[in-house]
């Protein structure tokens, strides 16, 4: 279910509301664009500023729009278990197929205690659980042990969003659980060499702006084209470093509004437009990849 190119997809604004009609036409565009796979409510959708009526009702488009063409995994972690239980539960209800569970973030657990609680979600979750491991924003990590452990105890918990940055845990996920687990980069500029090891596809931040580039490499590693997939990766690069001038999904909602994807940058507070600065250096990768203005989904 998870092999291939997901979009960690942004959450669009109108007058403050999520804007219902433009997140049903970025759907179709990325399906029509060949992504996939669908995440609402992750990081790059902003999950952490929504209330919890404004989540479930993103996900509900999502699905329902969706209608079972391309699989949804949606974002459904929290740094208290009780509430990541009620979250999943809901989702699960709303009909996705599966849901990307964080690092409990802020309070820090232990490795015993993240086990206890990821191990209390998977036991009341009904859909497959994916882990995401993102220490640079939970503040702490998943170790391999643990998530060894988690996927041995507990068969709905079935693959990790691996965002540590590290080569080296996907390797050794992957020698110690082999085919029975699924790794998937969290990270856009890693998921060539993370995939080079055994992961099976990505959720991406740049599929936003540019689904089919990104669907198109994942697929030609798939396919054993690797020359291909090399090629594909350095074009991505620089457009992927953009993204990641600000803190995600500043950049990412600042190239899309400047080719008409969206129809603004708006943002939740704390997250801020970006500045003039690097609005400019992210226009001048989008151009110099070659993404042209009224690329615009539902245009």
């Amino acid at each position: 279910m998870f092999k291939g190119s997901y979009v960690a997809l942004i959450t669009p604004f109108k007058d403050g509301q999520i804007d219902e009609k433009k997140l049903q036409e970025l759907v179709e565009w990325h399906i029509a664009e060949r992504t996939n796979g669908l995440v609402p409510m992750g990081t790059t959708g902003e999950s952490a500023t929504l209330s919890y009526e404004e989540h479930y009702k993103a996900i509900d488009i999502v699905v329902k729009q969706t209608k079972k063409r391309v699989p949804v995994i949606a974002g459904a972690g929290s740094n208290s278990t009780r509430e990541a239980i009620e979250m999943t539960t809901e989702a699960a209800r709303l009909g996705v197929d599966a849901v990307l569970t964080v690092n409990p973030y802020y309070n820090k657990p232990t490795q015993e205690g993240m086990k206890a609680h990821f191990g209390a979600i998977a036991k009341a979750s009904t859909v497959p659980l994916v882990l995401y491991n993102i220490p640079g924003r939970s503040a702490v990590a998943l170790t391999v042990d643990t998530i060894v452990a988690l996927a041995e105890k507990h068969q709905n918990i079935v693959a990790v969003k691996e965002s540590t940055g590290s080569m080296d845990v996907t390797s050794e996920i992957i020698a110690r659980l082999g085919k029975k687990f699924s790794v998937i980069s969290g990270d856009d500029s890693l998921t060539l060499p993370l995939m080079s090891v055994g992961a099976i596809g990505v959720i991406s931040v740049v599929a936003n702006l540019v689904p089919r580039a990104v669907s198109e490499m994942v697929a030609a590693v798939m396919d054993g084209d690797w020359v291909k997939a090399r090629d594909l990766h350095l074009k991505l690069f620089p457009l992927i470093k953009a993204m990641f001038i600000e803190t995600n999904p500043q950049p990412v909602k600042a190239a899309m509004q400047h080719v008409g994807i969206i129809d603004n940058d708006d943002m939740r507070l704390p997250m801020i437009q970006v500045s003039a600065a690097t609005r400019a250096q992210v226009i001048a990768a989008v151009k110099e990849f070659g993404v042209k203005p009224a690329q615009a989904a539902g245009k």
